[in-house]
């Protein structure tokens, strides 16, 4: 009996896991795609979001071998199975409107940008609006958001274009020169690679133990009368 295999980012892999295992779990643990993120594990968040044949899917729900034969693409291969040079217009668009905070649902945010701007070259904001509607971003980073997918149509219909001003600001070299945003996307986010543990972060650390002294006890803050 033939193995079943899939064809990620331009390359045939064999499936080779039980039928309960998703996409999601494939792509994050044989593959080692970690672009696509565990959300919310029932297809509601759009964290886990690629495209299987071009059209945009929710890879925590789907069986691994329910998509045997088909050709399924990650963040990582926006760029790569595209063909393409530099980063993914609407890659692009993204660094250029600093559309980002923690980067947790950025991956799904692009993928369905593209996925939108494949079928809708010149979407409306509605359109826009109803495509990213079941995405969810907890830092609220929506109007940079639809900003980014706004210049992804303009980058995507003249790739070659020279960058032109977003919403009447200069599009500096540099993404630190965004105006309001003192700390830029960084790329990583949106070319999905991995991105570096912040040592505060890491138990046992010494800028972790400097953090916990410098908060208050919980339960400590100012007594009322």
């Amino acid at each position: 009996m033939a193995v079943p295999a899939l064809t990620v980012n331009g390359q045939i892999h064999a499936i080779s896991c039980s039928a309960t295992t998703t996409l999601l779990q494939l792509l994050r643990n044989d593959l080692a795609l970690n672009s696509p993120k565990y959300g919310c594990g029932l297809g509601e968040c759009g964290a886990c979001t690629v495209l299987v044949d071009g059209v945009a899917a929710r890879a925590c729900v789907i069986p691994a071998r329910g998509v045997a034969g088909r050709d399924v693409t990650t963040l990582e291969g926006l760029r790569t199975h595209g063909g393409l040079q530099g980063l993914h217009p609407v890659q692009q668009a993204f660094l250029d409107t600093q559309a980002a905070q923690c980067g947790y649902c950025l991956n799904g945010m692009v993928m369905m940008t593209v996925a939108l701007l494949r079928h809708t070259p010149e979407p409306t904001e509605a359109e826009i609006r109803q495509q990213l509607s079941h995405n969810l971003c907890r830092c609220g980073t929506h109007l940079e958001i639809l900003q980014a997918v706004r210049r992804a149509a303009v980058l995507m219909a003249a790739p070659s274009a020279r960058p032109e001003p977003v919403e009447g600001r200069p599009s500096p070299a540099r993404p630190e020169l965004v105006e309001g945003h003192s700390s830029p996307v960084r790329p990583e986010l949106v070319e999905g690679r991995s991105s570096p543990v912040r040592p505060e972060l890491v138990e046992g650390s010494e800028p972790a133990e400097r953090l916990r002294q410098a908060q208050p006890e919980r339960g400590a803050g100012a007594s009322t009368p």
